[in-house]
Parts: structure tokens; sequence; C-alpha cells
């Protein structure tokens, strides 16, 4: 695992994050005037809500930039949102291929008594301000009596070495965007002075920062989908 503690780059990040955090605090300020979740004002559509086009072309530079496959969701319904999935550890096809496009898995992810495990950097893009962040996610594959089980762990943050350099290196391309990254680990917290509105009833505890720019669900929820055998 790396922290903030041992990082070379602490220094310039702490930098860094005085404008960052001033700049939260502004957004949330503006879309939320009531301070209750779920009862943000009316805004013009930012990011690939306002551009269609920029999901693509974002995804697609990463996927060139980064030397990964990369694949673009759209957020549902209750998100105001979209995401971005990188690949870092892992090959194509993937779990998310399987689940998501009916790709048929790789035959070299032999699903056996072990789940298959991949990495992915998840980006995700907000509607509601030109801000996005990045959280590290793990998928896993696991065989079940109904067929397979997709496994989906995202993490407040990124943490393991063999997706930082990766993250670094996206982290710089979000600016010709006109996207503003925030660090992950400062929104995963509930914001002071603003209250959970339907939110707890829906989840229970508090919404955090993440949950009033992005999506709904907790930062860190789990989720699990089946698949049929004949899907896989």
């Amino acid at each position: 695992m790396s922290g903030c503690t041992n990082c070379k780059g602490k220094s310039g990040c702490d930098d860094r994050k005085g404008p960052m955090i001033a700049s939260i605090e502004e957004t949330i300020e503006r879309l939320y005037p009531t301070r209750v979740w779920g009862e943000a004002t009316d805004v013009p559509m930012y990011g690939s809500a306002g551009d269609p086009d920029l999901l693509d072309a974002l995804t697609e530079e990463l996927g060139q930039e980064l030397n990964a496959a990369t694949f673009a969701v759209r957020g549902n319904d209750d998100e105001t949102c979209d995401y971005i999935y990188i690949l870092c550890v892992g090959r194509t096809p993937c779990i998310m291929q399987m689940r998501d496009h009916q790709v048929a898995l790789a035959p070299h992810a032999d699903v056996g008594d072990a789940p298959v495990l991949e990495m992915y950097l998840r980006v995700v893009i907000s509607h509601r301000a030109n801000i996005c962040a990045v959280q590290q996610v793990a998928m896993e594959l696991i065989a079940s009596d109904d067929g397979y089980l997709v496994r989906e762990s995202p993490r407040a943050g990124v943490y393991d070495p063999p997706l930082l350099k990766r993250m670094q290196k996206l982290v710089a391309i979000l600016p010709a965007y006109e996207l503003m990254h925030v660090d992950f680990g400062e929104i995963a917290h509930s914001p002071p002075g603003f209250t959970a509105g339907t939110w707890t009833d829906r989840y229970g505890g508090k919404p955090s920062i993440a949950n009033f720019f992005f999506y709904p669900q907790p930062t860190t929820m789990v989720t699990t989908t089946l698949l049929s055998p004949a899907h896989a």
C-alpha cells in the first residue's frame, strides 16, 4: 500500500491541495444552496453530459497514452456522472468486456476454484461541474453453480503501486479536457454543515462529498452481477 507520508511528491501535493479543497467547497456550496443531499440546484450540464463526444475522446486518448484497454460507461438514470475504466492488471478480453459487452472471456482466464482477479483505474466524471476523480477498482470473476459472478470492489482512492504510474499520467491529461482532478481522499468523507436528506433512508449513515458530485451509492459499495453460462 502507498500513502502520503512516504511519498516523495508530498510537498508539491500539499501545495496543490489548498486550492483544490477551496474549489471543492465553493462548488458544493454553489450546487447545493440548501445544503441537503438530493436538492441540487439546476445547473448547465458539464463534462461528458455537456459534450457527448468528450467521454469517447478522453477514453481513446487515455488508452493510447497509458497503453491500456479503456472502456467508457455512461452513468445510469440516478447517477450524475460517467465513467472510464482503465485495465491495469489483467489481459483482454477481460472481465468487464464479458460483463458489459457479452464478449467471451479469454482462454487464459481459467475460472476454477480460485477467482480471476483484475485491477482497474476508474475515472468518474461529474455532470454537475468540470471535476473528476479516480478510484482503484478490483474485478473478480467467480464460478458458481448458476454460472459466473462478477464482483466489482471500488476503494476510496488509488493505493497499489502497479496503478500509481498510470494514475500520474492520467491526471496530467485531464486539464486538456477542462477537467479538474480532485483527490478521492478529499471527497470520501461527509461535508461539514450538510445534511443527508433521503440518502440515509436509502443507504444508512451519511453521504460523502463524492455522493453530492457524482453518484448516490456509497463510494466503496461492492456490486455483484450474475452471468449465466450461456452469457459467458
